[in-house]
């Protein structure tokens, strides 16, 4: 064998998930959940497992992708979320275990305060009921408007029982939120979609849900698989202390570890 295939066969080996690996494929949205889990891959081929990446760009397409049997586990939802696309589309998904947590916030290119907002200012918000509702949450412990207190977590623009500003209530995809901060007064967005828009949800945000609410993000796997032994192997490297640090140190406090 000549020198030049010597090598190449010795570069396939030294990339290679090693014989006996196991491949799943993990979906992800762009930003944040990508990145971290491309930290998780690298703990998980010491394990055996290979992890194959496939990115997203919305909120809809990857649990349906995860049901349908084109992915093994997704990492991009928090709990309420996939609780509502369950009763929606009755998925046959569960979480196996907890990921990061993205304190929404409340962005503008407007003002710089919440004091600021005039009357009827124009507010965008998630337009899926469990980041929508979240919004709303968001808007009432500011002050902004009333909820009946019945809602709890799954509040919408009907529920709203107080609006003193007339603030005008605009839906949107959730994705689209940070390019209409040009066009609206204020908009409440994910903190995935805030730091790939550039926006520092620590410095920029004029208003801000607290870390330790119940949206901790999860991954989820297909109920049929959750006790499988891949799933032990993807949930351990997720939870470990190079992923927690590395969470830490590139995101600092932008985004907090759940677990």
């Amino acid at each position: 064998m000549r020198i030049p295939a010597l090598l190449a066969l010795a570069a396939a080996l030294i990339l290679s998930p090693g014989a006996g690996a196991e491949t799943i494929r993990v979906g992800v949205s762009a930003g944040p959940h990508a990145q971290i889990m491309e930290k998780v891959k690298e703990q998980a081929r010491a394990d055996g497992l290979d992890i194959r990446i496939l990115e997203f760009s919305d909120y809809v397409v990857p649990n349906a992708a995860l049901d349908s049997g084109d992915l093994e586990a997704n990492s991009f939802q928090h709990q309420p979320y996939l609780d509502n696309q369950i009763a929606d589309r009755r998925y046959k998904l569960v979480a196996v275990g907890q990921t990061v947590t993205f304190p929404l916030g409340l962005f503008s290119s407007k003002v710089k305060s919440l004091d600021m907002l005039p009357r009827r200012a124009r507010i965008a918000i998630p337009n899926d009921p469990t980041n929508g509702g979240r919004a709303l949450l968001l808007l009432a412990r500011e002050g902004l408007i009333g909820l009946d207190p019945k809602v709890g977590l799954k509040a919408t623009v009907l529920d709203i029982t107080d609006n003193p500003r007339r603030l005008d209530i605009i839906e949107l995809d959730a994705a689209q939120l940070p390019r209409s901060l040009g066009d609206v007064d204020a908009a409440a967005i994910n903190g995935n979609y805030a730091l790939e828009a550039g926006l520092d949800p620590i410095r920029d945000a004029i208003a801000r849900e607290p870390a330790n609410g119940p949206y901790a993000n999860i991954i989820a796997v297909r109920e049929a698989d959750k006790d499988k032994p891949w799933v032990k192997k993807l949930v351990a490297a997720y939870h470990s202390e190079p992923v927690k640090a590395y969470i830490e140190e590139t995101f600092k406090g932008a985004l907090v570890p759940a677990w």
